[in-house]
Order: C-alpha cells, then structure tokens, then sequence
C-alpha cells in the first residue's frame, strides 16, 4: 500500500475547518467550520477531454464550490445520505438543516432546532432510511428520511458525544463524556454497556475519539471479520467482530487521535490526528499523521500532513482517495492498494470479494479470447504468477495456523497443491 499527498484547497479568508464527509456514491465533499462555513465540493470526473480515462495523478479542478447558507455558529457535524442525495449539518447552537440537490444546486429542505442543547452527532443507517441525533444533555432523536420523529428519548444523567448504528439496524451504540459506549436497540431500550478492552491499565484522562461500524455493504474481508472500530484520544483502539465480541484486537496507535474512518469495503481503517517526533524542536515537536490499520491489527502506512491541527478525515468511494481537514485547508491523499494479481499465458489473475458477501473469487481472465472463469477460495493472502502458472497463497480453513500454496493454470485448473508453516513477508497485504 502506496499513500501520497495529492492535492491542497484553501478555504477563503482562512476560516478553519472543523469537520468533512466525502459522499460515497456521487463524489460530493461537504465540509463545515467557524463563522457558519459550509461548502459542498466536488473535484471534476477523471475523464479527459478526449473521453479518456486518466490515472489518479492528473490535475484535477473543482467542478462544484457552492457555499451554503444557513448557519451562524461553528458547524460541528456534516453527514451525507449516500442513498437519497441529502445532506444533513448542525451548529454549534443546535439548528439542524437538511440540504437537498435541486437542478444542480443545494437548497434548504427542512430545519429543526431543540433549542435546549447542542448536538453532538447524527448517523444515517445502512439504507438511509433513519437518522440518528444525539444531543450533548441526553437526548436521542431517531427520525425517518422524510423528516418525521420515529421516536425521542431522553438519556437521564447521561452526557453522549457519539453515536452508531449496527450494519442490520437492530441496535445503536451511544458514546458518553464519560469515555463509556452503551448499547441500545433500535427502538430506544438498554441492552448492554460496550466492553472496552483498550482501555485495560489506562490512567489519566482520554475521552472517545469514534465509533465506526462497516455495514458490510461490499463485503468482507473474511468471514467473521472485525469490523466494529472504537477509538479513544489516546491512542488506545479495538476492533471488534460484533458488540459483544470478547477478544477484540488491541492497537496503542500512539497517538492524540482526532477522528477514525473505514473505507468503503471495511479493510483498511484510518486513524487520523496527531504524534509526537522524537528529535524536533518543542513547537514542531507535534505532526499531523493518518495511521492506516487492517481489520485485523496490521500497521500499513503513515502519512504525515503538513498543518497544525487535524480534525477530520473522509474516504472517497472506491477508497482510492482520503480528503484530510486540516487548520484551513482540505488536503487530498492518493493510495494505491496491494492488489492481489498476477499475468500468465495472455491471462490476469486477480482475487476479489463480492459485495453483500464475505466469499472470496479468484478470477483468471484471458484478455486475448476475452474469457473468463472463477474459482471459488477463501481466506487469499497472495498471487502470483511465471510462464503460464500462478500460485495462490491462502490460509488453511481449520485454524491450525498452516498456510496452503496452490498451484493453478491459465484457466484455474488445480494443478499442485502443499501446506507449509511460513509466512512471506507481504503475504498479509490487504
């Protein structure tokens, strides 16, 4: 995995920014801060003027900048509705807007505001079809796409800062001032408090950084994947296959984390924030870095971004991309994944996974006849390929800790086949 600064955008008047939302499905970027700021963004298509497609490195130029208006204070939360076009923000005195695309333009939909408290976050479910709202004094809001209350709860005693729905929708995750994650189901009863593992041996002060669970909507690394990311500010992370998964993967990324977000099919977790770097002067002594982490616990890369604080960070769709707030400015990152292929005999083999399934496919596609079979294989580590075979590298389905070599020919054919106990390095890319 290769991850390079691309691309910088200055916001007028040096306002700072505060929070971004990249949509998944249609490339808008909404990003919010001081003095009522808000802007939706969007960087032109990758396709020349000769109808070509162009690699991530061209130039790229805004083909949107419409600020909207409508909020007086810091905007502190933007959040997309990748299914219905809708995009949903709220200010630091709790007024609510929905924004809806009309004739290529955003306009105001609807506005709401408790006048009571500020809100501290707001999630769309996995089909857009529900939102969540929760306020800074307790109260959670649930309400339908087309603006109707579903049901209102007030949190006695309770100070929340985060929230997150489950990728079926049965349940949400409510995080509170006071570093806790409860578990409510989806029509606003206790069920449980989150175990947080992490935080084992911990002292001092930290507060919640995020709550990010991949709905699985273009499936999973593996079966059983860890998928659930709670993260704290310092540094302290687990990774979890369900709410009440007991044996999470522990990470101490080490860092004063900001934010946290999954890609789009949920292998590769960015932590986004600040590190300290040994040997420079006390007032550079702090940098802003991205951490980029498997499900599974694996440390991939580190970008380091220019700037003095970073407060937000968001995927583009597709994961090739990562747009970075940071003092007044958005940053842009490239990233160019370890694909698992190989070429033999006019034939690319590549590993996939499809969507809505955690079932994993080697294809071996002859490009000169334009044919192609699929071969049906689960937990793929690696391929590669000479002459006309390739080997496909794959852990051993019983969990004894074995690893299986497979060779295939041109048209998937199982020509060998031997278990060994090495890992090479590179083989656990994702």
């Amino acid at each position: 995995m290769f991850i390079y600064l691309s691309k910088k955008i200055a916001i007028p008047n040096n306002t700072k920014l505060n929070c971004i939302s990249w949509n998944q499905q249609q490339g808008w970027i909404a990003c919010g801060g001081e003095d009522g700021l808000l802007k939706v963004l969007k960087l032109d298509s990758q396709t020349g003027g000769d109808g070509r497609v162009r690699g991530l490195a061209a130039t790229s130029n805004l083909s949107m900048n419409q600020t909207l208006e409508g909020h007086s204070g810091v905007v502190k939360v933007v959040r997309w509705n990748h299914f219905h076009q809708k995009l949903t923000t709220s200010d630091q005195y709790g007024l609510i807007i929905v924004w809806l695309l009309y004739k290529g333009s955003w306009y105001e939909e609807m506005i709401n505001n408790r006048n009571k408290s500020v809100v501290r976050d707001m999630k769309w479910n996995s089909d857009g079809e529900r939102i969540c709202i929760v306020y800074e004094d307790g109260a959670v809001i649930v309400g339908s796409v087309d603006g109707n209350r579903i049901w209102g709860k007030e949190l006695k005693g309770i100070n929340l800062t985060h929230a997150e729905w489950s990728p079926d929708g049965r349940n949400l995750l409510f995080g509170t001032t006071t570093s806790e994650v409860l578990i409510y189901d989806n029509q606003g009863m206790l069920v449980s408090k989150l175990q947080l593992h992490c935080l084992a041996n911990v002292t001092g002060a930290f507060k919640l950084a995020g709550i990010q669970w991949y709905n699985g909507r273009y499936g999973y690394v593996e079966r059983d994947c860890p998928c659930l990311a709670v993260c704290f500010d310092n540094g302290r992370l687990q990774i979890m296959r369900h709410e009440v998964d007991n044996y999470p993967v522990l990470i101490d990324t080490g860092m004063s984390v900001a934010c946290i977000d999954w890609n789009h099919c949920g292998s590769v977790l960015a932590v986004a924030g600040s590190q300290s770097s040994p040997g420079l002067p006390e007032s550079t002594k702090e940098c802003n870095v991205v951490q980029f982490y498997t499900p599974t616990g694996e440390h991939l890369r580190t970008l380091k971004v220019p700037g003095k604080q970073m407060h937000c960070c968001s995927w583009e769709g597709g994961s090739l991309r990562i747009c970075l707030a940071v003092d007044c400015y958005i940053y842009f990152a490239n990233i160019r994944p370890n694909y698992k292929w190989g070429f033999c005999t006019n034939t690319v083999v590549y590993a996939y996974t499809k969507p809505q399934t955690s079932e994993q496919f080697v294809a071996f596609w002859d490009i000169k006849n334009n044919e192609r079979n699929t071969k049906n294989m689960k937990h793929v580590l690696s391929v590669t390929a000479y002459g006309d075979v390739c080997c496909l590298a794959t852990r051993s389905h019983d969990g004894n800790g074995q690893y299986l070599l497979v060779m295939c020919n041109s048209i998937g054919t199982t020509l060998d086949s031997r278990y060994i106990d090495l890992v090479l390095r590179g083989w656990m890319d994702l």
